[in-house]
């Protein structure tokens, strides 16, 4: 008994967020295309909005807030209109005290598909279709054109306040199912994050080999479409992604550093026709 009970006071608490806390938090998201960078997309911007609420979250909790503010500041690129479902989940799983392993295997796992979905609705659906039928009252001299777009795009705008409640929400509703399938729920988050995380590196990465090895007069065979597409499509992006993985993970290199010795070597490779 007296050891649980030590425990129990000398693990901080943590308090709950209230909903006006939840709202601030979903306007806060507005900053998370504030420090965009090629290193971390919006991690910085996306840790920026999460301060508030972990400051109330942990209190006087310095090494908790501080681990969770560095958790906070990594890769993530997703829509801004979806972005508040995942800062209300996670906020939610942070003032339940859910393992942060789970945290960030959730975080990684959602940013992804939110992003799909989000552009999808917002960029590629709702506003295009709105553009248009503006545009045709605009055509015509009529000022309900640009009104009803300023109209939408406001309720855009403001939509991010009910859908940061939503995830708060769902992330409150599903604490106990998390906790009790700890395991599982990071297992599975790691997984669809490594999903993810691959779906990126095939989009993103692009290192064709331009070289060719002639065989006869008239003849050449293509190093990348006739032998390295044969043996693995994009193996070549997969590799250079790894060995960025390794000298970030095990020689500590910085990731601007990589940045800059990527752009030399890619203008040195397209300079001598190699890619």
């Amino acid at each position: 008994m007296a050891s649980n009970d030590q425990k129990q006071q000398t693990t901080p608490k943590r308090h709950k967020l209230s909903h006006s806390d939840v709202t601030k938090l979903a306007l806060r998201s507005l900053l998370n295309q504030s420090a965009f960078n090629y290193e971390l997309m919006q991690g910085d911007g996306y840790a920026l909005s999460m301060i508030p609420a972990l400051k109330k979250i942990y209190g006087d909790d310095k090494k908790g807030l501080s681990e969770a503010i560095k958790a906070n500041m990594a890769f993530i690129n997703t829509n801004n209109y979806a972005a508040p479902l995942l800062l209300g989940l996670e906020a939610s799983l942070e003032e339940n005290g859910a393992p942060r392993s789970t945290i960030d295997g959730l975080r990684i796992a959602l940013f992804g598909p939110l992003a799909g979905i989000g552009d999808s609705i917002t960029w590629f659906t709702i506003l295009p279709i709105v553009a248009g039928i503006a545009a045709s009252f605009a055509k015509q001299g009529s000022l309900i054109g640009p009104i009803i777009f300023l109209a939408v795009y406001i309720a855009l705008f403001f939509a991010r306040i009910p859908i940061a409640h939503l995830g708060y929400s769902v992330g409150t509703k599903s604490i106990a199912s998390i906790r009790a399938n700890s395991g599982i729920v990071s297992h599975a988050a790691s997984v669809l994050g490594c999903t993810v995380i691959g779906g990126l590196i095939a989009t993103y990465v692009t290192m064709t080999v331009k070289l060719k090895i002639p065989v006869t007069a008239t003849h050449s065979i293509s190093l990348q479409k006739e032998f390295l597409d044969h043996i693995f499509p994009n193996i070549l992006p997969l590799g250079y992604t790894f060995l960025l993985y390794w000298l970030i993970k095990k020689k500590h290199v910085s990731a601007l550093w990589l940045i800059i010795i990527t752009f030399i070597v890619a203008l040195v490779c397209a300079w001598l026709g190699v890619l």
